[in-house]
Parts: structure tokens; sequence; C-alpha cells
């Protein structure tokens, strides 16, 4: 008769006795355990479409160009349109009342976020995004008809506004829909650059639509301006929309939203004919807000002070710089047009590269050296532009376009990466929208009207001081994201072989970890030495 073996300590039914090694190596299995991943299969790898690829950010940033191609018009005919619809008014009253317009455009995007967000999450990216479109290229288009203050008095302003309602409205759900859909289909490695076309549409549309002002001030003259010729560059936005109507409606939905449905739909029939109560809650535009509010609303904090360091800077720059230059400093208007539009090219020019160092080098880096940059240059550049000359302007104009580039560049690869699948569209229209409407499209009217109320014109460089001191508290709390797949999503990549290396390397990790449990389960004595929770003191 063979003499009884030993048995092996398991760590399930009390592990090896005496000294505490039990309760020790029990603890460590829990970790460990807790800490353990499964490998990657391939089905777990999406690999993107290149033509769908190009195709999706094409379309996004249609969409943006004829936001911003608005926000360009808008801006060089802020003097102009003051002069149409506010003739009683002196010059000063004319630019806040014309800026309190534009601004009153950014009061209703946090409603227009609220209702196409969570719409996006439940019925699509890509129906939203086609009727955000709609609304923004009519509400543009017919501006270019509306009669002055001439014409129908009071009621001109008022149909102004209207336009510019519905307009803030379609908007609400236009840059966080666009931003989501370019980063659920690109490739994790390259979400910085392709994220970066969708704001290199933003200020092609800005330059294309001051520079049409630009172009009609030097033929036409203040005064053919004044008289009809500001109506031409609005008239513009309706072939605009049509072709970005065309482009989006072609579209596909992202990979990442058609897998977040089919998982939904299995959920649902899994769970037979009726649904459980609290998952349809959950499900429930309601519930989707609650959710955002209540388990993510340190990335909705993050999100909203790193969105305020950008538009801030973005409205400073392209919507009050221009009226800065001409009503508060006395640049000649073609003048100060020509700086801005300068400056908007070097952006245009730039940006992309931004978008790829922010793929090798991480986004916080570059957020965390923009903000410092704002606060450090904002006041001599400020300073170079109140010289009034040609030649130091323009090194002013300069300096507040490559700062604005380092937000510009990284924004749409960090902000939807903050939050999950389900929730991205919803979370990141409210979180965006509330930030740039209280901030962002406001910044011209507080400029211009400190402005007027200090005498100070070094106001607008304590602004953007203020944003980024904000920005850079944001940052130290934003996590890394560059080259990781996005919460609530499976890795992405370019093509089949980085698919293959990708699984390959993620089975070898997991091989690694299974090694390093049963190493420390042999050795317990040395496990017990490296136990992350520290000896039992029990």
């Amino acid at each position: 008769m063979s003499a009884a073996r030993p048995k092996s300590p398991n760590p399930r039914r009390g592990g090896k006795p005496g000294r505490g090694g039990s309760t020790a190596n029990d603890r460590l299995l829990r970790i460990l355990l807790r800490r353990r991943k499964e490998p990657l299969a391939a089905g777990d790898v999406t690999v993107t479409d290149k033509p769908e690829v190009r195709r999706a950010v094409s379309a996004a940033a249609l969409g943006n160009t004829m936001e911003w191609f608005d926000f360009g018009v808008y801006a060089y005919l802020a003097g102009t349109l003051g002069e149409v619809f506010f003739p009683a008014s002196s010059p000063g009253t004319q630019v806040v009342s014309t800026f309190a317009t534009f601004a009153a455009a950014f009061l209703v995007r946090p409603l227009g976020g609220l209702v196409f967000g969570p719409l996006g999450d439940r019925i699509g990216r890509k129906r939203v995004l086609a009727a955000t479109m709609i609304m923004m290229a009519i509400s543009t288009f017919a501006v270019g008809f509306l009669p002055g203050y001439d014409t129908i008095g009071f009621a001109a302003p008022l149909l102004l506004l209207v336009c510019r309602l519905v307009q803030g409205f379609s908007t609400g759900g236009e840059y966080a829909g666009a931003t989501t859909y370019i980063a659920e289909y690109a490739p994790d490695r390259r979400r910085g650059f392709l994220g970066s076309w969708l704001d290199f549409g933003t200020f092609v549309g800005y330059s294309l639509g001051s520079g049409i002002v630009t172009l009609l001030t030097a033929l036409l003259g203040q005064d053919g301006m004044v008289d009809w010729g500001w109506r031409l560059p609005f008239l513009v936005a309706g072939p605009l929309g049509l072709i970005g109507l065309y482009m989006r409606l072609r579209l596909e939905e992202t990979p990442a939203f058609q897998k977040e449905t089919e998982q939904a739909e299995l959920r649902a029939r899994q769970g037979g004919a009726e649904q459980d109560p609290v998952e349809e809650a959950r499900q429930s535009g309601k519930g989707r807000l609650k959710e955002i509010f209540t388990r993510h609303w340190q990335a909705v904090l993050i999100c909203m002070g790193l969105v305020l360091l950008y538009n801030v800077t973005n409205y400073m720059v392209t919507s009050y710089l221009p009226t800065y230059m001409t009503e508060t400093i006395g640049q000649d208007a073609l003048t100060a047009q020509l700086l801005v539009l300068g400056t908007m090219v070097v952006v245009v020019l730039t940006i992309t590269t931004v978008g790829r160092s922010s793929d090798r080098w991480g986004r916080r880096p570059v957020f965390m050296a923009g903000s410092v940059a704002l606060v450090v240059l904002s006041i001599p550049a400020f300073l170079l532009i109140r010289t009034g000359g040609i030649v130091l302007s323009a090194v002013g104009c300069l300096i507040l376009g490559l700062l604005l580039v380092s937000f510009a560049g990284t924004s749409a690869s960090t902000l939807p990466a903050l939050f999950p699948t389900r929730l991205r569209y919803g979370a990141l229209s409210i979180s965006f929208n509330i930030s740039v409407s209280i901030f962002g499209g406001t910044t011209p009217l507080f400029a211009s009207g400190l402005v007027e109320l200090t005498g100070d014109d070094m106001v607008p460089a304590y602004y953007l001081m203020v944003a980024g001191v904000v920005g850079f508290i944001a940052t130290l709390f934003l996590h890394e994201t560059a080259g990781q797949p996005l919460r609530g999503s499976g890795p992405m990549v370019e093509d089949e072989e980085q698919a293959r290396r990708l699984v390959a390397h993620s089975r070898t990790e997991a091989g690694r970890r299974a090694r390093d449990v049963w190493l420390r389960l042999r050795h317990p004595r040395s496990a017990h030495h490296h136990d992350p929770d520290g000896p039992d003191r029990g």
C-alpha cells in the first residue's frame, strides 16, 4: 500500500496551512484574478476600410466647413450687419448688438445637444448628422434673403435672431456627432491625425467665408456691402449644404455603433419578450442623462474644461479679432481682414501636423504645452497687435494662431475618448455645448462689452489667460488615450497584418500573466513578500 501523497495547497479551500500563508495566498489570488484580462480574439479587432474611412472623414469635415463658413461670414460682417439691422445705434453699440445676436445662437446649443446627442446614441450617428446638415444650410441660406431694418423695422433683427437660433440648435448636434463619427471610424494609431481633419474643415470653412467677405469688400466697398453685398456670402450656403447632405446620406454607420447595436439586440433576445424594466429605464433618454451625470461626471468636467480652453481661444481669434482690430485699435478693415485670414491659412496648413504629433507624443503633452503657452504669450501677442503696424500685428496674430492650432489639432481625437460608446454622442454633445455656450460663443460679446465698459483694450489677453489656467487644470486630470481603443470598443487597426500582430501580442501577454500567477502560487513566500496589499496584520 503506497504512502498517502500530501495534498497540494488549494487557495480556494484554504491554501497552505500555517503562519498566515493561507490568508496571503487567498488575497494574492484574488488580486491576480481581478487584474487578469482575457486575450484578444480575431473577432475583437476591427480592421477599418480605408475608402470608407476617407468618406467618413470628408463628409464629417464638410459639415464643419458649412458651420464655420457661416461663422467666418458673420464675424467679418459684424460691422456691416450692425448698420443693416441696428442702424439707430452708435458704432460700438452696433457691434455689441450684432455679437449679442451671435451669442444668442449659443444659448440654444445645449438644447440641440440634449435632443440630437441622445438621439444619435439611439437611432444612429448617420441620421442625426444628415438632419443637422439640412438645418444648418437652410438657416444660413435664409439670412441672405432677410430685409433690413429700413424695410420692416424692428422685425428685421428679430428675423435675424430666429435664423441664428435655428442655426445654433442644429449645431448643438453637429460637432459632437462629427467627432464621434470620425473617432469611431479611425484606427487607434491614427485617430489624432484623422480627427484633425475635422477642424481642418472648420478653418477651411472660416477661411472661405472670411475670404469671400474680404474679396467683396475690396470690390464693392463698404457702401456696396451695406446696400446688397452682405447677402451674397450667405447665399453660398445653399449649394454647400446640398453637397454636404449628399455625402452624408452615402455614409454607413460606424463599426463601434453597429457592434453596440448588435450586442443590445442580442441582450434583448436573451431577455425574452419582455425587457427588464431596469434595463429599459437605463436605455431611455432620461436614463442615459442620469447615467452621464452620475457615473461620468468627472469626464464631463474634463470635457468642459478642454472645450472652454479651445473655444475661448477659437472665438477670440476667429470671431472677435477682426472687429477688435478695426473698431478698438483703428486698423484699416481690409488690412485687419487679411491679417486674420492669413492666420487662418497658417492654422489650416499646420493642423494635421499637430494631430499627427498627438498620435506620437500623446494628447496630454500637447494640451499642457498649449495651456502654459496661452498664459505666457497672450499679453505679448495683443501688445504686438495693438501697435497697429502690419508686421508686428502679423506676428501677434501668428502667435495666437499657433496657440489655437495646438488645441484645434487635438480636440477631435481627445474628447470622444472620454466617454463609452453607448453614451458617447449624448455625453459629448451635452458637455461640449454647455461649455461652448457659456464660455466660447459668448467670448466676442464679453470681450467687446468689457472693452467698452473698462476702456482697457488688453481685456482679451486677460480673458485668454484665464482660459489657459482652466485648460491646464483640466489637462492634469486627463488620462492619455493616444493609440488606445475608445472606451467600450475593441481595438481598431488599418489592415489584417496589424490585427494578427495585435492578437498574437495579446495572447503572449496573457501567457505571461498566467505564468506569473503560477510562479507566485508556486513560491508563496515570494508572493507573500510582493503582495501589493502587504502582509496580513489581522
